[in-house]
């Protein structure tokens, strides 16, 4: 058997015992069977958030095995082609099961990176939230480049988005806007695109044709359970209501419906301007409690924690990535130092690599790569 056959092996069957690790597998099939037992039960639907709760873990865990089961019976009828192909001399069947087994690592690679989200929120669904910073226009419309990107990104991924709230730039795009996304690890895909982005690009919006450099903030928060007790005292918090409008200043409300909350131990404010106001009072709340579970998470995580710190204001040489469209062409992370010259594709929702690279990343701070070169 050829050395780097045997390395793909080698790497499936690290792939194999991560996510064995990672469900437990020893225990899967007495928690599905535990699983059976309680969405037979007839009161299931009498708490449908915990119901739909209680299917979605159903499901991962469902996921999870298939996936397992599928790489490694893959791994093994591969090897005893191969074996096979040998003994017998016949090239072309050593050739299409090598072909396979190299396929097969890159799906056990994506599927182990995948296992990786198993922290204690990254399976809920996520708030996002985008903000203009320094640069004026140009940064509006930055913002509402990465609003495009990302929403693009949740489509991609088959998530559902909706947008809870977005205040417009006064000549162009979006002063901030933030959105809900839905869907099974979108916190935890997520999670790692909370920071600054940098963009340098020749501005349309210049007569003179000249670069320009525009920052705008992500951040990042979950979605928080129903079952997740956050009391917030009506002493830390200001409720104001103020009329809000849509992209452009169109569609003025003739109510002052829009909700926006102040948390004022921690000076944290949310927003909401759908069309009711008892719905924005609601949406806004949820939206509260969900910033100070993800300021919780953050004490207790100090890889997110570092991760925030290091965000700083939206300006320069606080940036998490690049994003250049001018002299040349170049998206680069500069905490994994992944980089791309397909920006179109990275502004059209092309994020897997970048997030990939992040939720790689060891506690130290490093790569993968960079980890295994210390080895």
């Amino acid at each position: 058997m050829r050395a780097e056959t045997q390395n793909h092996i080698d790497a499936i069957g690290k792939s194999l015992r991560l996510l064995a690790q990672r469900m437990d597998w020893d225990t899967a099939p007495h928690r599905l069977e535990e699983f059976d037992a309680l969405i037979e039960a007839p009161d299931l639907w009498n708490d449908p958030a915990k119901a739909q709760k209680l299917m979605r873990e159903r499901q991962a865990l469902i996921d999870a095995v298939t996936v397992y089961r599928r790489i490694d019976q893959g791994l093994r009828d591969n090897v005893e082609l191969i074996e096979l192909g040998e003994a017998e001399g016949d090239a072309e069947i050593v050739a299409e099961a090598e072909a396979a087994l190299k396929a097969l690592v890159a799906e056990a690679a994506a599927k182990e990176l995948e296992a990786l989200l198993d922290g204690e929120a990254d399976s809920n669904d996520t708030f996002l939230e985008i903000n203009a910073g320094a640069g004026g226009t140009e940064s509006c419309d930055w913002a509402s480049m990465l609003a495009r990107m990302y929403v693009r990104w949740a489509e991609r991924k088959g998530y559902k988005v909706e947008l809870m709230a977005e205040s417009a730039g006064e000549e162009a795009g979006i002063r901030s806007a933030t959105y809900k996304i839905s869907g099974h690890n979108a916190y935890g895909w997520l999670k790692s695109e909370s920071g600054v982005h940098r963009l340098v690009r020749i501005s349309p919006y210049d007569s003179a044709a000249r670069r320009h450099t525009s920052f705008s903030s992500v951040w990042v928060y979950p979605v928080v359970d129903e079952n997740i007790e956050i009391e917030i005292p009506d002493r830390d918090i200001r409720i104001d209501t103020y009329r809000s409008s849509g992209a452009g200043g169109q569609h003025v409300n003739t109510t002052d419906s829009a909700v926006r909350i102040t948390h004022i131990p921690t000076n944290i404010v949310v927003t909401s301007s759908m069309k009711s106001q008892h719905q924005n009072r609601e949406i806004a709340m949820n939206a509260l409690r969900s910033r100070l579970y993800e300021l919780e998470l953050r004490k207790r995580t100090e890889a997110i924690s570092a991760q925030h710190d290091a965000k700083g204001d939206a300006g320069w040489g606080n940036q998490i990535r690049s994003y250049v469209l001018q002299p040349y062409q170049m998206v680069k992370d500069l905490r994994t130092g992944v980089e791309t010259s397909d920006t179109q594709g990275v502004l059209d929702g092309d994020l897997d690599p970048f997030m990939a690279a992040t939720l790689a990343m060891d506690l130290s701070g490093k790569s993968r790569a960079e980890a295994q070169a210390d080895v």
